[in-house]
């Protein structure tokens, strides 16, 4: 659906899908434009809260972005992800603000995912004050491989169908209780981008995964893990980690 100026303020929605409903996604913005969400409750059986803009050729056609969004005091008690950003994004996502929300048993809390073939661009996102309990998966996660079981280091050629996630501030992050703490998995061809994460603890069983990026800051982030190690890096170039 395309819109423009939607708002949900402070009108305690609450959406639910049991947890087997294929696809049960909770609220899906999709080729949007100045989307205030406010104040709104989940419990789904896929992603809670989702930006899309578009799958593929016929999104990059259409060429309707989703831009412009502020989610804020929002609650999911269940779902695949928190809140996710794809994976159809063929058109395009950019100035998406999500702040002061409370994610409980999710698969995953902050997930971005994209694959070859989608193109469009990911840029000027910044998710701050995010409170996340008994996380099934990763905390934050970041894959350019989604729906693919091996993710291969052979790079392809960059086209219009390369997708592209340059830009995403994190902060304020406070997870109890996760598989793995941060998951980024770029393309060989396209690395993920300028991706900073800071003032953040999250107690996990594994650390942090970081293969295929460039330009990543960790600034006074603690990560609690009981197995491996809390750092792992690949195939990623700019690191700084303070």
């Amino acid at each position: 659906m395309e819109c423009t100026s939607a708002a949900l303020p402070r009108c305690n929605v609450t959406i639910r899908n049991p947890a087997y409903a294929q696809n049960g996604d909770g609220l899906d913005i999709e080729s949007c434009s100045n989307v205030h969400v406010t104040g709104c409750t989940f419990d789904v059986g896929d992603d809670a809260i989702c930006i899309k803009s578009g799958k593929d050729r016929a999104g990059r056609m259409r060429g309707a972005p989703t831009s412009n969004v502020l989610i804020e005091e929002c609650k999911v008690y269940s779902g695949h992800g928190g809140f996710v950003i794809g994976s159809e994004m063929s058109g395009g996502v950019y100035n998406v603000a999500v702040r002061n929300c409370l994610f409980i048993g999710t698969d995953t809390g902050i997930k971005f995912k994209s694959t070859r073939g989608r193109g469009g661009a990911v840029s000027g996102i910044h998710i701050s004050e995010i409170k996340m309990v008994g996380i099934a998966g990763d905390a934050i996660t970041a894959d350019l491989y989604y729906g693919r079981k091996t993710a291969g280091q052979h790079a392809e050629p960059v086209d219009e169908s390369t997708p592209v996630f340059d830009g995403i501030s994190i902060s304020g992050i406070s997870c109890t209780g996760a598989a793995r703490a941060i998951w980024l998995n770029g393309l060989p061809e396209m690395p993920i981008r300028n991706i900073s994460i800071s003032n953040s603890t999250i107690s996990a069983e594994a650390g942090a995964i970081i293969n295929n990026a460039d330009s990543v800051t960790l600034h006074n982030v603690t990560i609690n893990h009981s197995t491996g190690s809390r750092l792992t890096v690949t195939n990623t170039a700019n690191l700084t980690d303070r």
